[in-house]
């Protein structure tokens, strides 16, 4: 990696010099440079000199490495680099040798579980729930790509208030169909999808809970619920191409003894009490928010402590690592997880969080009013089939996690170059048809060979940025979100349509050039395949 290559000789200087300290290697405008480094800038109150002359001690050594064509100083005291053209060639050869291999980190010890997607069985996934779902997803996929060992996994909250409510609203639209009237409870479903399940229901048992309601009817409207929407979710994921590696109820947690457990190590350090018949957990101690109920004072479980419980859970798994993704209406769940992670004796660095805003559905400039609670809303499927898988996966990934997404439903069905996920599916199908060309025009394509006549700055400008495809996810895996990926290829498929607009790739009259640009193309395939795979979606040979 040429990035690599570059901090390697720097800091080979900085040990000779007798100095270490962190610098930047950057890409600049292309004005100015392959690559730029503030190193002198930082190393000026090392040195005890101006930033320039300590450019210049650096400069006078890099001009003499044969992988730049020329090293300079600029402004306040930046060393701007160009890279020579038979650096960029030896990079190139390496690409083609090793293919997709060039770009992947070899395993590594750390272990990493992501959990996201987690909901009350309650309904089908609502498009929030999709974005959520593909960041998880993509995530996962580049880190895995980047050596780690990767869990992705959904809590399913089936033990709660919530599932009592969606038994007793089933129960309603059952009795329905018998023309037996009950209201709904006041915090219950309203959407169709359970007259649906109750339709089901009459056809697989007939009229035998008919106006009859008790604890074992309740268990039983419960759980039907909860395995038919778990079954409407599967499908959902199927659809949307998102598998999970593992799924924990949260019944099971409780039933495996981890609520008892995290108790326990409460009461020993004298951190909960009872007030008003309820089990508090003395929060403020750790935290400047007010205290916690754990168990309300009907004996039930509040979701805080079953998550404290499944976060315990997580840690005796053997995780280095944990993240959670969920929306940003549960920032203030944050504070009193890590206090509760405190209060159990867990590092502060096995635990993060990752909130992702929310999204906006749009058509036609009118933005799509959704109500959750009315039953009223597009579910994920909906979304996935009216635009398609890419498309669904493409636009949640593309904006960054912070940020309120605008869905343009439009745009996304869109068979034109304004739509982002059309316009990088169009360049992979561009780059499979100069190969079908070639064939036509009986050019044949010869690994490594004639790639020597590769020499204008469009060329190695798409060299440059395939060496760069790496840290595009280095960077997704620092801020934790899917959008530097998305930006990336989008980046590269802009290159690549103007370098396909500008010149002539397969030439009858001169195969030795053709062939040359036809191993870069080659080298570029692999980089659209793996960055699709990352993504998702798929890599279409024509369009």
């Amino acid at each position: 990696m040429i990035r690599k290559v570059i901090n390697e000789r720097l800091e080979s200087i900085l040990r000779e010099e007798g100095f270490e300290y962190q610098f930047n290697v950057e890409i600049p405008d292309e004005n100015f440079g392959d690559y730029s480094t503030n190193i002198a800038l930082i190393g000026s109150k090392h040195f005890k000199k101006p930033p320039r002359e300590v450019a210049k001690l650096f400069v006078d050594k890099l001009s003499k490495e044969p992988i730049f064509s020329e090293v300079t100083i600029a402004g306040p005291g930046f060393i701007n680099f160009r890279i020579s053209k038979d650096f960029y060639l030896s990079i190139l050869s390496e690409m083609i040798k090793k293919e997709k291999a060039y770009w992947k980190i070899q395993k590594n010890n750390k272990k990493i579980q992501l959990e996201y997607g987690s909901a009350n069985p309650t309904g089908p996934f609502t498009v929030g729930h999709g974005r959520q779902i593909v960041i998880g997803d993509v995530l996962g996929n580049v880190l895995e790509f980047l050596g780690y060992d990767v869990t992705k996994e959904m809590y399913i909250n089936d033990a709660g208030r919530q599932i009592r409510l969606l038994g007793r609203s089933l129960w309603v639209r059952y009795n329905e169909l018998f023309g037996k009237e009950y209201e709904l409870p006041e915090d219950g479903y309203r959407g169709d999808y359970l007259i649906d399940f109750a339709k089901k229901l009459k056809d697989e048992i007939g009229d035998k809970y008919v106006e009859k309601w008790d604890d074992e009817v309740e268990k039983f409207f419960m759980k039907y619920s909860v395995e038919n929407i778990l079954k409407t979710m599967d499908d959902t994921l199927s659809m949307l191409d998102c598998g999970f590696d593992s799924k924990v109820k949260e019944s099971f947690v409780i039933e495996k003894g981890y609520v008892d457990i995290v108790l326990n190590k409460f009461k020993e350090k004298n951190m909960i009490y009872e007030k008003d018949g309820a089990v508090w957990l003395k929060v403020s101690k750790v935290i400047d928010e007010n205290d916690k109920v754990l168990i309300r004072s009907d004996g039930t479980y509040t979701y805080f402590l079953t998550d404290i419980a499944y976060h315990y859970y997580k840690f005796t798994r053997g995780y280095d690592r944990v993240y959670d993704i969920f929306g940003s209406d549960h920032h203030g769940h944050i504070p009193r997880m890590i206090a509760a992670m405190k209060l159990l004796d867990i590092d502060e660095s096995f635990v993060h969080f990752i909130l992702h805003q929310f999204v906006t559905l749009k058509r036609n400039d009118e933005i799509v009013k959704m109500s959750t609670r009315a039953g009223n809303f597009i579910t994920l499927d909906e979304l996935i089939k009216e635009v398609g898988k890419d498309a669904t996966r493409y636009f949640f990934a593309m904006n960054d996690v912070n940020t309120h997404l605008i869905f343009d439903l439009e745009l996304a069905k869109s068979k034109s170059n304004d739509n982002p996920v059309y316009y990088v599916q169009y360049a992979y199908a561009r780059i499979n048809s100069i190969f079908e060309k070639a064939k036509e025009k009986d050019i044949d394509f010869k690994i490594l060979e004639n790639i020597e006549l590769l020499e204008n700055e469009h060329e190695m400008s798409i060299i440059k940025m395939m060496d760069e495809f790496i840290y595009s996810l280095y960077q997704v895996e620092e801020k934790l979100s899917p959008h530097y990926l998305t930006n990336y290829i989008f980046s590269l498929s802009e290159k690549f349509h103007s370098y396909y607009s500008k010149y002539k790739i397969l030439d009858e009259e001169n195969k030795s050039l053709s062939n040359a640009r036809m191993n870069l193309i080659f080298a570029l395939k692999n980089v659209f395949e793996i960055s699709f795979e990352l993504l998702g979606i798929n890599a279409p040979e024509k369009m």
